[in-house]
């Protein structure tokens, strides 16, 4: 968690999928579209320039990260709010998207059930064998 050798130091990192998850608030990273991005009324300048400039430095953090080979995923604030009524399997599918791209062929993942919301599920190395030749 928070790799501060990474550009952005991203919340979770996932060294295995080459992977890095950033959880974004809605507000301090402009999330287009949605309505916790707001501008405040007073003291409005200060807050565009303070917002577009994290926008700005997402973005290059971005750039930094996949030209080293990192998949970047953005988890934004709205996507799990109370609002939804904590229904994250919209966000479960993409992140498994995502991470499921990056598992090896040499590996398996197997799914062992689903709660409300909440799948658990694991990856594991393929075993290759070999015979053992008679004597």
């Amino acid at each position: 968690m928070n790799d501060t050798k990474l550009p952005g130091k991203p919340d979770i990192v996932l060294p295995k999928y080459k992977t890095v998850i950033f959880l974004h608030d809605c507000f301090w990273h402009r999330h287009e579209g949605c309505k916790y991005a707001y501008t405040p009324k007073t003291n409005t300048k200060f807050w565009v320039d303070k917002i577009t400039s994290n926008a700005d430095r997402d973005k290059v953090n971005l750039q930094k990260l996949t030209a080293l080979g990192w998949n970047v995923l953005t988890v934004w604030e709205c996507e799990i709010r109370h609002e939804y009524k904590h229904d994250i399997s919209p966000l479960i599918d993409r992140i498994e998207v995502v991470l499921f791209a990056q598992v090896p062929k040499k590996m398996s993942v197997k799914f062992y059930e689903e709660r409300e919301n909440e799948i658990l599920m694991v990856a594991e190395e393929l075993a290759e064998y070999q015979r053992t030749p008679k004597r």
